[in-house]
């Protein structure tokens, strides 16, 4: 009996090292969120229950603090001016350290159509190549993910590039004319070769 129970005991990856920066994420942005959630995905809530998908990004600039400065200020978003102002929950800086923005229970527009369940990483680079050319960058991407997993028991092939974002399962949009928008960074030939790494 002892030895069966001992042959299902799974070692879970530690957590990284995460430095916490928070953007600002308070009443007025969850009211904000929830309006957001009610509008596309029937549901208001701010909150982030049981996340499903783990979606990397790149954000197109070549420093934390420039993303951070993006993220911060609660301003309706620059390619739909809506409410609540886009963020990521993490961001890893071409030197490997993890900062966390926002708590984990709370949902982040990064991803049209899966906020609502995905947790998001945001990689500093420009590039889905210079991302996966840095090691450091690229291991303490892969620490995080590998932790996100194990905490909430997301399968492999849930953890995808943003250009993947139509093709998940999770995938929901009541917005009509928003329902095929996705983004270019991290693309399928990309993930494939990142999730074999986990």
């Amino acid at each position: 009996m002892i030895e069966a129970l001992i042959g299902l005991v799974v070692a879970l990856a530690p957590a990284p090292a995460i430095r916490q920066d928070p953007i600002p994420f308070g009443a007025d942005r969850q009211a904000d969120m929830r309006r957001y959630s009610r509008r596309h995905y029937g549901r208001a809530s701010a909150a982030l229950s049981d996340p499903e998908v783990i979606v990397i990004h790149f954000t197109a600039n070549d420093s934390f603090q420039a993303t951070w400065n993006t993220f911060a200020p609660n301003r309706p978003d620059p390619s739909f001016g809506e409410l609540p102002n886009t963020c990521a929950h993490f961001v890893v800086e071409q030197a490997g350290t993890i900062h966390q923005l926002v708590p984990l229970g709370l949902r982040c527009r990064h991803t049209v159509g899966l906020n609502w369940t995905a947790i998001g990483i945001e990689h500093v680079g420009r590039s889905d190549a210079q991302v996966m050319g840095n090691r450091r960058q690229l291991a303490a991407s892969l620490r995080l993910v590998r932790w996100l997993r194990d905490r909430y028991g997301i399968a492999a092939g849930n953890v995808i590039g943003h250009n993947e974002s139509l093709s998940s399962p999770y995938h929901h949009e009541r917005v009509r004319s928003m329902r095929t928008q996705t983004h270019g960074d991290f693309v399928e030939v990309t993930m494939d070769r990142y999730r074999a790494m986990l």
